[in-house]
């Protein structure tokens, strides 16, 4: 049985046995640095070295590719939150627009995928804070890590909230003083900086802008892809926001601006401090490269605790979405009903702990079994991101249908060129999912990130299917019962 698409509000956010809901405790200030930061991952300054030393210059090529295709999957995504925002966000749309299966099983994946990103990012960070200090050992730094930011998260939203403005704000200064450090420098007008490597000549003097060919540029695609994830968090937040529809548009309409600068921006500062060949890119990371390019004192130290912070603010958001996920499909009856009850704080406490207790199995999995179990985490949750931005650009070829048959004045924020472009975005990223099938170099290649990841949605939307079916089958003999629909449960 298929639920039937509606554009009206979900049901209450208290859940069964529950009348608090989730509270509006997020400020504006906080849903905008929520928006920025989202798209300003840890990925950007550890993985963007692998970047250019694939693609060269060209890198940006791939950067921009992968950021137009963010910012039309946004723009479709903001249209239906700004429609209805709701915590499950595209989980909540694709349950009305596709049906129940495909809301069940793309919010059951996110999950997945944010929790296993809770246990990648808190071992990165561990093993910064090891290096600070030793003393502690590093699963007892992972362990502190996630307990403290669990704690966050349990205190309030409005708790994650300043939290996460804190930590997007230090990644936003940091790299707009990057930006314009390393354009006084390419510029020659910085004064006390030894910048002889150092011209926008870098671009093309060194091979050429495609030293690597231009096959390089969608390879450059397949490294630097997983670094955008991130950028749909502030439509889940919205729905805790004093004026959820306003901070919608406000961040649809901003991420142009926001990929181009800190991303586009920040590589093109990179490839002009110095060649792209340059081993130091490859050896130190292409920010902390950059800056010891100039003498700059103690670059490392301060990247790494740049990265520290990009990698608390992704553990501390990780968790918030997972949580609001599993929230929502408890609220939808796709999971456990105790998972749509808040505190008298609008704290999901049970969609909460559930999440950090699998990010914490993931953990462990990590430190005893690195190249089995959790390599398997991993992979089988590498492409979630593109299945989400896929099932988004499906979702919204059949909402916008309902919203102008039902409530045309919510369409604050429209998909330009509707239908093509949206269809566009769609083969691009099946395009891109075929492209990674041909990577097939290490444990961790294109091909067995889509396999895995394949294997996995597979299974789960098996499980909603039959989920599904049975609910269908206890609706049917409930009617023949004559007992009232609602009093059938769907969970």
């Amino acid at each position: 049985m298929t639920s039937q698409p509606t554009t009206t509000a979900p049901p209450p956010a208290g859940g069964p046995g529950n009348g608090n809901g989730l509270h509006a405790g997020l400020k504006n200030r906080h849903l905008s640095m929520i928006a920025i930061g989202g798209v300003i991952g840890a990925g950007l300054f550890v993985g963007s070295s692998s970047g250019i030393a694939t693609a060269g210059p060209g890198i940006l090529l791939s950067y921009a590719l992968v950021g137009t295709l963010v910012v039309l999957v946004m723009r479709m995504l903001g249209e239906m939150s700004a429609a209805n925002p709701t915590s499950g966000s595209f989980s909540a749309h694709a349950d009305r627009a596709l049906g129940r299966w495909a809301g069940f099983s793309i919010g059951w994946l996110y999950w997945f995928f944010w929790v296993v990103v809770l246990a990648v990012e808190a071992t990165a960070g561990a093993k910064i804070l090891e290096g600070w200090i030793p003393a502690v050992p590093q699963w007892g730094w992972a362990l502190i890590v996630m307990v403290v930011l669990t704690a966050t998260n349990l205190v309030s939203v409005g708790s994650y909230g300043e939290f996460e403005f804190w930590f997007a704000g230090i990644k936003v200064v940091a790299i707009g003083a990057f930006i314009v450090v390393g354009l006084l420098a390419v510029l020659g007008v910085l004064p006390g900086v030894h910048a002889d490597k150092a011209s926008f000549a870098n671009l093309t003097d060194h091979g050429g802008f495609l030293p690597n060919g231009p096959g390089a540029i969608l390879t450059g695609v397949l490294l630097v892809v997983f670094s955008f994830m991130g950028s749909e968090i502030a439509t889940l937040a919205a729905g805790e926001s004093e004026n959820p529809q306003r901070a919608v548009t406000k961040s649809t309409n901003s991420i142009i601006w926001r990929i181009g600068v800190f991303y586009l921006g920040s590589i093109l500062i990179v490839i002009a401090l110095l060649p792209w060949n340059d081993p130091s890119i490859k050896e130190k990371g292409s920010y902390v490269a950059a800056l010891d390019s100039l003498g700059i004192a103690h670059a490392g130290e301060i990247m790494n605790f740049i990265v520290l912070t990009s990698v608390l603010s992704c553990l501390n958001s990780g968790l918030y979405t997972a949580s609001r996920m599993a929230f929502s499909l408890g609220q939808r009856g796709d999971a456990p009903k105790a998972f749509a009850r808040t505190t008298s704080r609008g704290v999901p406490m049970a969609a909460i702990v559930a999440s950090v207790v699998f990010g914490f199995v993931a953990v462990f999995f990590n430190y005893r079994f690195p190249d089995s179990v959790f390599l398997f985490l991993v992979n089988s949750s590498g492409a979630v991101a593109l299945f989400v931005w896929l099932v988004i650009c499906f979702s919204q070829l059949r909402m916008r249908k309902i919203i102008q048959a039902e409530a045309p004045e919510k369409l604050v924020v429209k998909m330009w060129l509707y239908p093509y472009l949206t269809w566009a975005t769609a083969g691009l990223i099946v395009f891109v999912l075929g492209y990674m099938l041909t990577d097939t170099e290490g444990e961790s290649s294109g091909r067995t990130t889509v396999l895995l990841s394949l294997l996995v949605a597979a299974l789960v939307i098996a499980v909603a299917l039959v989920k599904q079916k049975l609910t269908g089958n206890r609706a049917a003999v409930a009617a023949e019962a004559g007992e009232p629909a609602d009093k059938v449960s769907v969970g």
